[in-house]
């Protein structure tokens, strides 16, 4: 939250607005379409639940994710690529310690590595969104509908 609004393009929020709904429509469905079998689950000492803990990251990290990452998305592929790792590498260190403390567990075939390739899919996927929306989306529905194969996540036993 401190470095959203230290370093988010506060100014520019609104042009930032769909891409920040575009990451939190996709946490939503990973909640919804895996309710009743979670890749992974957040657990905290103060939050009571991990409904509770995803909905606060939502509205801040997500926010503050996409208002820095997106709103200073450097020009010229080397920096774009260091700044792409740099993200990915922020979003897994916090996982990984995460996990170790028992803050995250992981269910259903799900770990860490799978965690490293859909956060390094979100940070590719989130400067698409912002330029070509519906290429993002387009993009997403594919990622998605490949996971759900994968993990063998069958409609049929959804809610």
């Amino acid at each position: 939250m401190i470095a959203g609004f230290k370093w988010g393009d506060w100014r520019n929020w609104k042009q930032y607005y769909p891409t920040i709904l575009f990451l939190i429509i996709g946490d939503f469905l990973y909640n919804f379409l895996l309710y009743k079998q979670s890749m992974w689950l957040f657990h905290d000492i103060l939050l009571p639940n991990h409904t509770t803990i995803t909905i606060l990251a939502m509205v801040v990290s997500y926010s503050a994710t996409v208002l820095i990452y997106v709103g200073r998305f450097p020009i010229g592929w080397k920096k774009r690529s260091i700044w792409f790792l740099l993200w990915v590498g922020i979003y897994i260190c916090a996982e990984y310690f995460n996990s170790k403390f028992g803050f995250i567990t992981y269910h259903n075939g799900w770990n860490i590595w799978w965690s490293v390739l859909l956060t390094g899919i979100i940070f590719f996927i989130l400067p698409i969104h912002y330029k070509k929306p519906l290429l993002a989306w387009l993009l997403s529905i594919i990622i998605i509908v490949s996971l759900l194969s994968i993990f063998e996540v069958k409609i049929i036993e959804m809610k």
